[in-house]
């Protein structure tokens, strides 16, 4: 019986002996099967958990967006109108991620080969866009204002309807915040190697980035609730000393651009993806160094790896072995090393013979 002793690996003694037992016993695909049914499970709650979140912050945005539009025009606040505005393009862009979530929810095709993950992707982008594009516009007419100096305010209405806002984003904050899978423990001893496997897959998957969607909509709204404290800062300076009405311009100006600060984050991570960087920490040394810890593996080349969206990691790769190195043996444990240490969803090893003379 050929047994494998690696100081890298991973897994005990035990393990290794089980799997080292056979080929047969060691090479049985309905296992990775199982695991992506298990990812899948998981992926397929999450996105649940993800639309009720954003339907229910899609219905608050709505209602206190017209709520928001209304006393702005009464009280005569480019502030507020700015706080509506900015709403405005939360509820687009929560619309935009249902919209995504539902595509890419679908089943892949012979001509979508991989679905359609990246659509979350793509409506990140979008909503990313049009906040720009909303801010812009506002900025250019705070400007104005300042310049101008030619407007009246109702101070009173304005104060009101600034505070509410608070509140509201302060809600919608509640509502779309992502804590991530509540972390468990099992203190049990599971009585097989694929129990185990299952409980690596699922305590990897509490460390993931948690949904797109939500995430660019969680970064609109904390915009939001910066601009709305902004806004009712300004109000109350304006209630108290009429003379500094230009305090609603000002606040237009600063805090539009502090709403585009926080979309930073968000375009780093969607550029990342559609340049199909590295996924989010994973170092591509380490994962190459884990490669080469299998025994038998002596060298890999190759190596690529990707996301289609926030969850889904691809990694593909080329690994050479020892001339007696069992083929199987290395491409599972390889495989389940990436699986448990990177949670890639996805792998393709293709394992080559050293021969050399």
């Amino acid at each position: 019986m050929k047994k494998i002793n690696s100081a890298e690996d991973k897994y005990s003694d035990s393990e290794v002996s089980e799997d080292a037992c056979s080929v047969d016993g060691l090479w049985r695909p309905e296992r990775l099967c199982h695991e992506t049914d298990v990812m899948s499970k998981t992926e397929g709650e999450e996105k649940r958990l993800a639309r009720r979140k954003l339907v229910i912050a899609c219905a608050v945005s709505l209602i206190f967006m017209t709520g928001e539009v209304i006393g702005g025009y009464a009280a005569h606040s480019l502030a507020i109108m700015t706080d509506a505005a900015h709403l405005l393009t939360d509820f687009g862009s929560i619309m935009i991620s249902i919209f995504s979530l539902w595509i890419s929810s679908r089943p892949h095709t012979q001509i979508m080969t991989f679905g359609w993950h990246r659509a979350e992707i793509l409506g990140m982008l979008l909503s990313v866009v049009s906040i720009w594009a909303v801010t812009a516009v506002l900025v250019l007419s705070a400007i104005q204002r300042i310049t101008d100096g030619d407007y009246d305010i109702d101070s009173q209405i304005m104060l009101i309807t600034s505070a509410c806002a608070v509140g509201v984003n302060v809600l919608m904050v509640l509502i779309l915040h992502q804590s991530g899978t509540p972390h468990g423990h099992s203190h049990g001893f599971p009585s097989s190697r694929l129990q185990r496997d299952e409980e690596r897959q699922k305590h990897n998957q509490t460390h993931s980035h948690g949904n797109a969607s939500v995430k660019a909509a969680f970064i609109h709204v904390v915009g939001d609730l910066l601009q709305s404290v902004g806004v009712l800062l300004a109000a109350t300076i304006i209630h108290f000393w009429p003379e500094y009405k230009v305090a609603d311009p000002i606040c237009t100006f600063l805090f539009s651009v502090l709403v585009l600060g926080t979309t930073l984050p968000v375009t780093k991570d969607v550029f990342r993806i559609l340049m199909e960087g590295t996924p989010q920490d994973i170092n591509f040394n380490a994962v190459r160094e884990l490669l080469l810890s299998v025994r038998g593996v002596v060298a890999a080349h190759s190596l690529h790896m990707w996301s289609l969206n926030m969850t889904h990691s691809l990694l593909s790769v080329h690994v050479v072995t020892e001339e007696d190195a069992d083929p199987q043996i290395v491409l599972m444990k390889a495989t389940k090393l990436l699986r448990s240490e990177f949670s890639f969803t996805s792998i393709t090893i293709q394992v080559e013979n050293d021969v050399t003379d």
